[in-house]
């Protein structure tokens, strides 16, 4: 059986697929990020994920206890998701750092705009110049990993073994289990 070249509805679920991993590359970088940062800055977690939520679906956690694992858990899953755009850029035959720039753009671009408009968040022309740096800081962190994720999940071979090497390295340093114990 000879199988079509040209198989939109199998590339289509192949970008998705890798745009969600990717997503998922993307939102452990920045949540490294964001665990240093805070570390440094004395910064307590934003609980914008949650307000969001709550707001879009009507949902809020039990008590004051259980906000932080929602807001881990919208975080978690809102950033594996981001990735599928990724993943439909890819689509366009875009690849790289073009590819990587539109997606921050779109991802930093809809948190600007989302937020405030669900009053959980202030507009950027409000907020502090560090505050709004940080959290670009933040995002680029999550494009920049999700773009080279991405791009090494549709590329293979040599990529992919990049890849694979440097998850075996954060794996042995203890950085992939230093963030599962933290949520």
């Amino acid at each position: 059986m000879r199988l079509k070249e040209e198989n939109i509805l199998g590339e289509l679920g192949s970008a998705i697929g890798k745009g969600l991993l990717a997503g998922l590359a993307g939102t452990a970088a920045m949540t490294l990020s964001q665990m240093i940062e805070m570390n440094i800055t004395k910064r307590e977690p934003s609980d914008a994920p949650s307000k969001a939520v709550s707001k879009v679906v009507d949902v809020k956690p039990v008590n004051e206890d259980e906000k932080e694992k929602v807001n881990n858990e919208i975080h978690w899953t809102y950033g594996t998701a981001l990735g599928i755009s990724r993943g439909l850029i890819g689509l366009t035959g875009l690849k790289g750092w073009k590819a990587t720039a539109l997606h921050f753009g779109l991802v930093w671009g809809a948190s600007m705009v989302m937020l405030p408009k669900l009053k959980v968040a202030p507009p950027v022309t409000e907020e502090e110049p560090q505050a709004v740096a940080i959290d670009g800081f933040h995002h680029a962190v999550y494009a920049l990993a999700t773009g080279l994720a991405y791009d090494a999940l549709d590329a293979g071979g040599r990529h992919e073994r990049k890849l694979n090497k440097l998850l075996t390295q954060l794996k042995d340093r203890g950085v992939i289990s230093n963030i599962k114990k933290r949520f």
